[in-house]
């Protein structure tokens, strides 16, 4: 919603401004234009990018549009369903969960946190790890190693789509020069016509220049910051779910484990201590 909303500034600024300063709004009207920077652009991203990243990257646009889905709510869920985990291996043993992990979908403790259950990628790695313990054939090291480097493979995954539209943006503005140029090529081809029509025609070239800047910084390159974050976010609760397992292979309790993970939220969507404490005792009821 809020790309809308800055889409929406960024036209009424550009272009009111452009008529409030006398200036008539058909004349940047200009399909042909539209048509090389956009043909060029498309084309480049193709020739640039492997179908991975292509696929990858298309899989992630759509994402931006929606709201952040990382709010304090989902971080309490998970927190809840990482303490009730904890807890039935404290009170009934580790190998009280292999149920709960083989067949999470039947699980009554997965089954009571349905934001946490209906992401795949968050239940992969909840329930990879939850395996590994239940081995018990791996320490804490081992398993914190394993973590970092499957954290560090899925920044690196999430930073594809962040550097294709990067480049994305970056490359427009050079199409619009180009288009630009072609427009100046046709003008002085047609040097024969009157000077009210070499005008016009000036002016559509410029208009290829001008899109192409516009394009590019208000419309595609604001995308890759948005992605970025995006997955910052995701890299986060991951984290949280690394930390709360970490601290209790080490010894520590259930309440103590969640308390560590909470801590490496972001403050603007981490629960506060008595938060999260109040939703664990109406959980222990």
């Amino acid at each position: 919603m809020l790309i809308i909303i800055g889409y929406v500034v960024i036209s009424i600024s550009v272009f009111g401004g452009f008529a409030l300063a006398g200036g008539h709004l058909a004349s940047l009207w200009q399909p042909v234009e539209v048509l090389m920077i956009a043909g060029g652009a498309i084309g480049a991203f193709v020739v640039g990018n492997s179908g991975k990243a292509i696929k990858a990257t298309l899989s992630a646009l759509p994402s931006v549009f929606a709201g952040s889905k990382y709010d304090k709510a989902l971080y309490m869920e998970l927190l809840i369903l990482l303490y009730s985990i904890l807890g039935k291996v404290k009170k009934n043993g580790i190998m009280s969960i292999e149920g709960d992990v083989d067949e999470p979908q039947n699980s009554a403790i997965f089954q009571k946190h349905p934001k946490i259950l209906n992401d795949h990628h968050i239940m992969e790695f909840i329930t990879d790890y939850l395996r590994l313990m239940v081995g018990g054939n791996l320490n804490s090291m081992e398993i914190e190693n394993l973590m970092d480097s499957e954290l560090e493979t899925h920044h690196q995954e999430g930073e594809v789509p962040i550097h294709t539209v990067a480049k994305l943006g970056d490359g427009l503005p050079a199409f619009g020069i180009v288009a630009a140029v072609m427009g100046v090529v046709h003008t002085m081809e047609s040097v024969s016509l009157p000077p009210a029509e070499l005008g016009i025609l000036i002016a559509a070239a410029l208009v290829g220049t001008f899109l192409g800047i516009l394009l590019a910084y208000g419309f595609v390159s604001p995308l890759s910051g948005k992605l970025e974050h995006q997955l910052h976010e995701s890299s986060k609760l991951l984290e949280c779910i690394k930390i709360t397992l970490l601290a209790n292979l080490n010894g520590y309790s259930p309440v103590l484990a969640v308390e560590f993970g909470r801590k490496v939220l972001f403050s603007t969507e981490r629960p506060s201590f008595v938060e999260l404490e109040t939703q664990i005792k109406e959980n222990k009821v």
